[in-house]
């Protein structure tokens, strides 16, 4: 409309329109072009994680080349530390330690022996082998992510709000021009004459202001979510996330800590809990920064265990092929040899067998809560080992994260956590941290999506979290629950996390996320934890309480105007408003309006839900009120101001009234309530103010094209429209909003 509106504005030399608009065009280009430049960095950024190195068996001979020139069949050497540079699968016997986290996301290493797949992304912890390329590039599971991240869209909610309510505006004008042009034709009007208003209408109904609005609102919004620790990357999330209706939640690093801990403690016949403890930290190495052997020392240190009175004289770390980690210390003259390991090895060394002494009973039993389980052994002096006891691991949740969930919960946000670990270690977790047992497994829901899509959505949406997740799983989460109607949101820290991170309307990095997540993601938080969270909601809901603020007052005006002078045209004959009186009509309410963006609001206490209909339906029956007091007012100049004979006065006198009756029509729906609720801004009431001044000189004294009336006029002007808007107005919008259903 913008377009077509510059190349007829062109075409009747109303070359101030035209430089208006085309700046507007252009401007709105540049920041499109920006936009996408920087969307596309994600991509790029993954990409430069790919360029790893490799050593490939070739021509009978081991050499070093890049990652992306293997090609499957190639027989590759990975060994402790690397990083595995395609999907592998082992093809000879050995034992292997793999860190899956950049996968996962999970912090604890699995095991691979001989005819496991070793993916692309992951890295070797401990042993060393020889496999064989089954996949490459983006037919990895680290590869798929980037194909994923170049097909994830979010739907972009603002450009649908616009497109609907500049369709309600046009439709109106539309048929109001038609009427004019059609009676115009029947008293013989020029038509030449009619097409320079009817042209200024369209323009005033194209909400041109709208996308500057859009922008300072998020901008502002942007800088108070700076201070509470959320950088935006894209300013429109802060107002999506006004709509979030659910928020996907990464378990690592993010609900939980991303830190092994010590669950539980089963001591052994001769030991309590203390001194299983004391053996399993002994049996640790701080400078391998082992999270294992971490996770021993940390619950050693918090019982206040006496670490220190030990020398230690010898330490084998973990070894696939043992199994377990030893070392032997010593205090005073006593000598002891501790171990921790594979409950199976480690009680097999000390001459018991797990199912014959109960003990398979108890490791089921942690399993089902989704603790790695542990042996502890020791012996001094010599003697026979001692089985000590068993150590459960997990990987516990931050303390803020219940509060954290609860607060979203209060604000009508439902949490769904994701994580790559097995159901029973999800339902627990989901359990502690107040979101329910209804897990799912990401298979189950592939599976559904597969034969009933609706049907996968409502799974989705009903359940607490997923289970036993990988990457391309997040990215179909997310697009289930947008298949559903909900606005989603989405949390994660890692490469595999980007797809879902881009894909949802609101993506979230979390504090230590990488490079490639904060790339694809819509917001950053500058802290650890989620709390910050709460934030983002609170500040886009008053974003979005701003936004509908103004377009409440662009209909309301565009009807007043609009319905005003085409049916004061019909009645009286002639246009009671000239076209530049509309132009400088909607740059003087134009500038007044952008200063919403910095008003005081309030923020609801559930997710607001787009009412285009509900909103132009308040508005222009609000607006009828208004034309109805425009009328008063112009029955007022022609019949006791004897305005009649002075069209070029009666103009200016209009648009005075159309003016202050726009400028009270601002404050009253500026509240969802009674407009004394609570005080605008003092940005926006001293821009109010200002303007109020510079019409009441610009009309008293003159512009060319625009002929001046005495200050009485202004000030009887100004008092009608006072009195009408916040006695009668304000009533008639809180009787509107409460059958429209727009109670803030």
């Amino acid at each position: 409309m913008l377009e077509f509106t510059l190349a007829f504005s062109l075409f009747l030399k109303d070359y101030f329109d035209v430089a208006v608009i085309a700046a507007l065009l252009g401007v709105n280009a540049a920041v499109g072009f920006f936009q996408e430049q920087k969307a596309s960095g994600a991509v790029q950024a993954l990409k430069q994680r790919l360029q790893v190195s490799a050593r490939v068996l070739r021509n009978g001979s081991w050499r070093g080349v890049l990652a992306r020139a293997l090609v499957p069949g190639d027989i590759v050497r990975v060994r402790a530390g690397d990083f595995v540079p395609a999907d592998l699968k082992v093809i000879e016997a050995a034992e292997l330690s793999v860190d899956q986290s950049a996968l996962t996301g999970e912090s604890m290493a699995v095991e691979r022996k001989e005819g496991g797949i070793l993916y692309s992304g992951s890295i070797v912890r401990a042993g060393e082998t020889n496999a064989v390329v089954v996949a490459t590039g983006p037919r990895t599971y680290f590869g798929r992510t980037t194909q994923l991240l170049q097909e994830a869209r979010p739907k972009l909610h603002m450009e649908e709000i616009t497109s609907r309510v500049v369709r309600y505006l046009l439709a109106m004008v539309g048929v109001l021009i038609a009427l004019v042009v059609g009676v115009s034709y029947t008293r013989g009007t020029e038509l030449l004459q009619v097409i320079p208003l009817a042209l200024v209408l369209v323009v005033f109904a194209v909400p041109v202001a709208l996308p500057a609005m859009f922008t300072v609102s998020m901008a502002f919004g942007s800088l108070e979510l700076a201070r509470e620790g959320v950088l935006v990357t894209r300013l429109s999330a802060s107002e999506d996330a006004a709509s979030m209706d659910i928020l996907c939640v990464d378990k690592t690093g993010t609900i939980t800590e991303n830190r092994i801990s010590v669950a539980e403690v089963v001591p052994a016949s001769g030991f309590d809990e203390s001194s299983t403890l004391l053996y399993g930290a002994l049996a640790s190495q701080e400078a391998n920064q082992d999270p294992i052997d971490l996770a021993f020392l940390a619950a050693a240190r918090d019982r206040r265990l006496d670490l220190a009175a030990y020398t230690k004289e010898r330490f084998i770390p973990f070894d696939p092929a043992t199994r377990r980690t030893e070392a032997v210390v010593s205090s005073g003259k006593k000598r002891v040899r501790a171990m921790k390991g594979a409950v199976e090895v480690v009680a097999r060394l000390c001459g018991r067998d797990v199912k014959s002494t109960g003990l398979e009973g108890k490791l089921t039993d942690l399993a089902s809560k989704g603790y790695r389980a542990l042996g502890v052994a020791m012996s001094e002096d010599g003697h026979a080992m001692r089985f000590c006891g068993i150590v459960a691991l997990y990987d516990a949740p931050r303390p803020d994260s219940r509060d954290f969930i609860g607060h979203l919960k209060g604000l009508g946000v439902s949490v769904k956590m994701l994580t790559g670990d097995a159901l029973p270690v999800a339902r627990d977790i989901s359990r502690q941290v107040g979101l329910g047992d209804l897990v799912v497994r990401a298979t189950d829901l592939r599976k559904v999506i597969e034969v009933r899509p609706k049907s996968a959505a409502e799974l989705a949406g009903n359940s607490d979290g997923f289970a036993e997740v990988y990457p391309e799983d997040k990215y179909v989460i997310v697009k289930s629950l947008q298949a559903g109607g909900h606005v989603t949101g989405m949390t994660g820290d890692g490469v595999n996390d980007a797809p879902a991170l881009k894909q949802a309307e609101v993506g979230i990095a979390v504090s230590n996320a990488t490079d490639v997540a904060k790339g694809a993601a819509s917001a950053v938080l500058t802290e650890p934890g989620l709390s910050n969270i709460v934030s983002l909601v609170q500040v886009g809901r008053m974003i979005y309480q701003r936004i509908v603020t103004w377009i409440l007052n662009k209909v309301v005006k565009t009807f007043e105007v609009a319905v005003f002078v085409a049916l004061a045209f019909l009645i009286t004959g002639y246009y009671v408003v000239s076209a530049l009186d509309i132009l400088l009509l909607l740059f003087l309410v134009d500038f007044v309006t952008i200063s919403l963006s910095t008003d005081r609001v309030r923020w609801s206490r559930q997710p607001e839900k787009w009412n285009v209909s509900g909103l132009v339906g308040v508005s222009a029956l609000l607006g009828v009120f208004t034309v109805a007091e425009l009328f008063g007012l112009l029955y007022l100049g022609l019949n006791y101001l004897g305005l009649a004979g002075e069209p070029a006065v009666l103009q200016t006198f209009v648009f005075t009234a159309l003016f202050y009756l726009g400028m009270f029509t601002l404050v009253i729906v500026r509240e969802r309530g009674p407009f004394w609720r609570s005080a605008p801004s003092r940005a926006l009431i001293g821009t109010i103010l200002v303007d109020m001044v510079v019409v009441a000189g610009l009309v008293t004294v003159g512009l060319p094209g625009m002929a001046p009336i005495p200050p009485y006029y202004v000030g009887m002007v100004f008092g009608y429209s006072l009195a009408l808007s916040l006695v009668i107005n304000d009533r008639a919008k809180l009787f509107l909003m409460r059958r429209f259903g727009i109670m803030g």
